[in-house]
């Protein structure tokens, strides 16, 4: 342990003093771990290994803060994963919100259910600063970072045209990395692909919760991020629907939602449900959205990355990714089972009219979904609590066990 602690100082001390009017004797591109991509993803395994002691280097081809579109909710198992890295995003700003509303526009008079949260709240934070928060936290551990810079993928790995050495590889650059095609790891299947929009209204939050207006274009979700702000995020299967064009489709978000009111341009991204056969060989991993993902509709992609986070800084300080490989698969079945059964309302009408009177028919059955698919209950708890109540409505719809 002492020789360990000892090369460990040698090389930090090397590494921060041995430099002269900018120039470094020693090559800035040694590490431990080189995390390609400087999102959250990125941010939250270069967090998670350096609190292990892992000296770690970030590269990425942009500067921050980097933007995305994206529904800027952070579900309260998220806002758990990143009070375990350290980050504390809240002293900035942003807002809470305490659950979710679903609203079906299938009528003019929508039909609607909403659930508080069992465990917590959650949090509208504006990606930039989510991403600020995150390079910040890195930064005070000892993070280093090449912003700008260009990774080479070719018979060794280059940063900006000069060789790295590394002992692992971690690709964090999206559902299209450009590592996953490097490191051999593209195998898998796309199960959906979809599109999403997303643009800020300067409207004061009207709701508590996360609203999710379901209609026959695709979803809007409406979430406070400040107490005179709100992130507006259409999702769709249609690449030439607008957030405009579902906003005026909807009476009740029309008059809420001036277009004079609008504080930034649209953003778009592609979003899609993802399942990878492996997500490790040799010594490169993926996470995140490069590692399989899941559908914007399931709320659980930052979630799902620091998690990840978590397990890939514990296996690689114990020698190996074996373990990360093998529990990978775990924490991205149950979102993705989730997804197909939220993307098949999506996807049929007739399903997602039936299953929203359903729930609207026992909120609680709703509340017990949402605990489920946070991961603050168990399926065994969820049966035992709602299992009659689900094959009721299911079978014979308006009927319910306490009316038999």
């Amino acid at each position: 342990a002492r020789a360990v602690f000892w090369r460990r100082w040698d090389r930090d001390f090397v590494r921060k003093f041995c430099s002269w009017n900018g120039r470094v004797f020693l090559n800035n591109s040694s590490c431990d771990v080189l995390v390609v991509g400087g999102g959250p993803a990125g941010l939250a395994a270069a967090i998670a290994l350096r609190m292990r002691g892992a000296d770690v280097l970030v590269a990425d081809s942009l500067r921050p803060p980097i933007d995305k579109a994206c529904g800027e909710g952070l579900m309260p198992d998220a806002r758990r994963g990143l009070a375990a890295l350290g980050v504390d995003c809240e002293a900035k700003g942003g807002a809470t919100f305490r659950g979710i509303r679903f609203a079906n526009w299938a009528d003019m008079e929508p039909v609607s259910v909403a659930a508080e949260f069992g465990c917590g709240e959650g949090s509208g934070i504006p990606r930039t600063m989510l991403h600020t928060s995150m390079v910040e936290r890195a930064q005070s551990l000892g993070v280093r970072f090449r912003w700008g810079t260009h990774v080479g993928l070719g018979a060794g790995i280059t940063l900006n045209q000069n060789a790295c050495r590394y002992r692992y590889l971690v690709g964090a650059d999206g559902q299209s990395s450009r590592v996953r095609g490097w490191a051999g790891l593209d195998e898998g299947k796309t199960i959906a692909r979809r599109f999403g929009f997303r643009r800020h209204y300067r409207v004061a939050p009207w709701s508590q919760y996360v609203e999710v207006h379901w209609t026959a274009m695709g979803q809007v979700y409406i979430t406070p991020v400040s107490g005179n702000e709100i992130c507006v995020a259409v999702v769709t299967r249609n690449s030439a629907v607008r957030i405009r064009d579902v906003v005026n489709a909807i009476p009740f978000l029309r008059e809420r939602l001036p277009h004079d009111r609008v504080r930034d341009t649209e953003r778009g991204a592609v979003t899609m449900t993802r399942r990878l056969k492996r997500v490790e060989n040799g010594n490169v991993a993926l996470i995140g959205d490069a590692s399989g993902s899941v559908d914007a509709i399931a709320g659980e992609g930052l979630a799902l990355s620091f998690r990840q986070a978590m397990l890939l800084g514990e296996s690689i300080t114990n020698g190996g990714l074996e373990v990360y490989a093998t529990a990978h698969r775990k924490i991205l079945a149950k979102p993705q089972r989730m997804t197909r059964l939220l993307l098949l309302m999506d996807a049929y009408p007739a399903v997602r009219n039936y299953a929203m009177h359903v729930l609207a028919g026992s909120p609680g059955l709703f509340r017990g979904m949402i605990d489920l698919h946070l991961g603050d209950s168990t399926m065994l708890r969820f049966l035992l609590n709602h299992g009659a109540d689900m094959a009721a409505r299911l079978v014979l719809p308006g009927v319910c066990p306490a009316e038999w």
